[in-house]
């Protein structure tokens, strides 16, 4: 029986092909942008460590009073501290990260691979077997500390570079030069604790700084140890108190889950794909209410069929289970289409969270699995019942009538005619909700682009050079680096060349505490200061203004040492008075060792503009710039402000360079303004999502307003016969069905708009800095919706004007 349903449903696709086309494609989309991010959210929140038991690892993390988010490095003598004084923990070990080391095959070419350092016991404590040899153990650290002798390879990089080599256990690599001999094969579905970053090499290293992992006692509750941690912690007090950093006996020590890995791409995108979410959650609901009013207006042209069916003897339960395997049967179809897109779809998403972090490999696993598959089945089949369920109870409650007696006079129940307005109102709401989604996060990520940043990002070219493997030493890049500015400097369509550690926008400095002679701080207005190595026209390239002194210059090599400063620094230390020739000196760290060059302190020759660091809401932060070429702690990152498109000037770059410095190859290649779009990868990810969404639902609910007047009119044939044999225009008619659409859009204009404003705290407590009210995108949006209706609504109107009345009498 089902299989003549089947086949019968199958018939009726290929009899409609232009509805089943628009059906299908609607819940392709609504169930293709569902799918493609629940992919992504599965993998960035759902997804747990392929390890041992993953629940009961966790994190150890600490941050200053104020800070928004815990960091984790921790040192030798905090581990040995947690180690040895716990009660709740199985055990602890520890890793640290490289991005990007030199290593090289025995035999091969070196290449930059993702390092991790790990303590002896780390894969023990998580739990994992090797694929091929063996894993590290305690004994592979060497007594003195320091880095040991072997290493161990990920699957992947065994299968990509070894090409699944049997005898690779025992063969050696080159990491900087040193060799280590590789013992082991990770698991296959291992890459490391860091969420969507694929490590392929580990070595094991004695002491160090590390990021905490531990793994809690059988009974233990994460509460539970986070408070012994507390109390562990507080044994440092006295320790912390004679830092000279104020803030460090106010430092907080948490313990966080590390079920799903450490605290990295998670936290950073957690809050928009919860709101994504919501937003293809709504889509969805808009498809599916879409397609009902389209089934409904499909059921008017087969009441006959009903008729002659209830008329052999069909049940009412028959017929409803009809419409339903025919609603299942496009919503399966639409969600075989559907995971289609969503395997693209899928794919761009982590193509736009990957840009926001260059220096990290993404590696975020979202082919599907049972997962993604079970949700995309489940919403296959809740889509197929939902929209379903209105024409197959319309079919139930319309059976027993024996419609035979009524085909052809057009009747129609004031319930119906009430639920479909009903729906198509709905179907409004819900795209007006979309679209002030999609204008109130686009004018915020417009506003985010045009922030004062302290810097001007346009025209500006970066190269980031990567000398580790070519051959030079430090100190002989000097002369090939001035001659290279020179060069890029020299080059048609160009301003102006620098060199730099990194730029703002990348927070990839380093801090340390400074004093500025004569003055003295209070304690608790210490804080530490950013520091940033850069060459001559650094801040003529970037757009950072010189506010007095000078720039700069390859002179001052041999000569006393010279500093620029930010002005937020300079107004702490020296308000009211000029910063210029004033001293300032870098503290002595133990944990950083000593300066370069010993006490002697730096005039100050230039102040500049303060300038946003990578986390754009923080302000700006006190800096102090040095000459790399006087301090010998050259940069690899090469800035080059343009007079026209960067881009256009990228080979010609890559060709100065390649004849400059023939074996350092370029390791990335990009524009400033790509790295601030980095820096807002999150807003950038939820406004173009919801302009894509809220365009595609104001689409679907114009064609759930034609779907529905055309059914309309296709029900009124004989009124509107009635109403022109008695004197009624064409245009009384047209006014006719667009006053009943418009009553219906504007119904659910006003219901969007209420919800729209009620949904506004939601969006607020994902961006804290959203202050766009919410009239100029309601007022955007329901003008969009507008002016699809009128087109949606101008179709049927025109065929209504056009009703022969003799035909529509003659049918009565």
């Amino acid at each position: 029986m089902i299989g003549n349903d089947l086949r019968y449903a199958c018939r009726l696709m290929r009899r409609s092909p232009a509805f089943t086309a628009v059906a299908v494609l609607s819940l392709a989309l609504g169930i293709g942008a569902n799918t493609a991010i629940f992919s992504l959210f599965d993998a960035i929140l759902l997804r747990h460590l392929p390890v041992e038991r993953p629940e009961e690892l966790a994190e150890f993390l600490r941050q200053y009073p104020g800070e928004a988010r815990g960091w984790g490095y921790w040192g030798w003598s905090n581990f040995e501290l947690f180690r040895d004084h716990n009660h709740v923990f199985a055990a602890i070990t520890g890793c640290s990260f490289d991005n990007l080391a030199p290593v090289r095959l025995e035999g091969g070419a070196e290449e930059n691979v993702v390092m991790e350092n790990v303590l002896g016991n780390y894969f023990s404590v998580l739990g994992l077997k090797p694929a091929l040899g063996r894993l590290l153990g305690e004994a592979d650290i060497p007594p003195a500390g320091g880095e040991g002798e072997v290493a161990v390879v990920s699957y992947r990089w065994w299968e990509t570079r070894m090409q699944r080599d049997p005898s690779a256990i025992g063969k050696r690599i080159f990491e900087h030069g040193a060799p280590k001999t590789i013992v082991g094969v990770a698991p296959r579905d291992y890459i490391g604790p860091r969420l969507g970053v694929r490590t392929d090499v580990w070595i094991p290293v004695g002491r160090d700084q590390y990021s905490l992992i531990a793994r809690l006692k059988p009974g233990v509750t994460l509460p539970q140890a986070r408070a012994e941690v507390r109390q562990i912690y507080a044994l440092t007090l006295p320790q912390r108190a004679r830092s000279k950093d104020p803030l460090a006996r106010q430092v907080i020590v948490d313990l966080e889950s590390a079920a799903h890995g450490f605290v990295n791409v998670s936290d950073q995108y957690g809050k928009p794909l919860q709101l994504l979410m919501v937003v293809v959650g709504l889509l969805l609901l808009l498809a599916c209410l879409n397609l009902a009013s389209m089934l409904l207006a499909r059921a008017a042209a087969r009441e006959r069929e009903m008729a002659v069916r209830v008329g052999l003897g069909a049940g009412r339960g028959r017929l409803v289970r009809q419409m339903l395997t025919e609603s299942l049967l496009l919503s399966t179809a639409g969600a075989l289409v559907g995971a289609l897109f969503a395997w693209f779809g899928a794919r761009a998403l982590v193509g736009i969270v990957a840009s926001g972090r260059p220096f990290e490999r993404i590696v975020l696993e979202v082919s599907p699995d049972l997962r993604v598959l079970g949700f995309t089945a489940a919403i296959a089949i809740a889509t197929g019942v939902l929209f379903g369920l209105a024409p197959a109870w319309h079919a139930f409650r319309a059976a027993p009538a024996s419609p035979l007696r009524q085909v052809g006079r057009g009747s129609q129940t004031p319930f119906w005619r009430w639920f479909g307005k009903t729906l198509v109102s709905a179907e409004v709401a819900l795209s007006v909700v979309l679209a002030v989604a999609a204008g109130l996060f686009l004018t915020h990520l417009a506003r985010l682009r045009h922030f004062d940043l302290g810097i001007r990002p346009e025209h500006v070219l970066q190269m980031r050079l990567d000398p580790s493997r070519s051959g030079y030493r430090p100190e002989q890049l000097v002369q090939p680096y001035e001659e290279l500015l020179a060069r890029l400097a020299a080059m048609p369509g160009v301003r102006s060349a620098s060199i730099s550690g990194c730029t703002p926008i990348q927070g990839c400095g380093f801090n340390r505490y400074v004093s500025a002679e004569g003055v003295v701080e209070r304690p608790e207005e210490r804080r530490l200061t950013a520091i940033s190595f850069v060459s001559p026209r650094y801040f003529e390239t970037l757009g950072i203004p010189l506010s007095f002194g000078r720039d700069f210059s390859l002179a001052d090599a041999g000569r006393p040492r010279v500093a620029i400063v930010s002005a937020s620094l300079a107004r702490y230390y020296f308000p009211g008075t000029t910063a210029l020739g004033k001293r300032l000196s870098i503290d002595p760290d133990a944990r950083a060792g000593p300066w370069p060059g010993g006490d002697a302190p730096y005039e100050i020759v230039g102040v500049v503009g303060d300038v946003k660091p990578g986390e754009l809401r923080e302000p700006p932060r006190r800096t102090v710039y040095f000459n790399m070429f006087q301090e010998s702690r050259l940069a690899d990152q090469f800035e080059v402000r343009t007079v026209g498109d960067p881009e256009s000037l990228a080979q010609a770059a890559r060709r100065t360079v390649a004849e400059v410095l023939k074996t350092v190859p370029i390791d990335r290649l990009t524009t400033l303004e790509a790295q601030v779009d980095g820096a807002i990868v999150p807003e950038r990810l939820v406004a173009t999502l919801s302009a894509w969404f809220g365009g595609l639902g104001a689409v679907l609910a114009g064609i759930g307003l034609y779907g529905l007047l055309g059914y309309t009119v296709a029900r009124r044939t004989n009124e509107i016969g009635v109403r022109m044999a008695l004197g009624a225009t064409s245009g009384g008619i047209v006014r006719m069905v667009l006053a009943d659409a418009f009553g219906m859009v504007l119904a659910g204009v006003a219901c969007g708009g209420v919800l729209a404003m009620a949904g506004r705290p939601l969006a607020a407590r994902l961006f804290a800095d959203l202050r766009i009210a919410i009239p100029e995108p309601l007022m955007a949006g329901a003008a969009g919706i507008l002016a699809i209706a009128l087109l949606a609504a101008s179709i049927p109107a025109r065929r209504a004007s056009r009703v022969d009345p003799v035909e529509a009498l003659r049918e009565e």
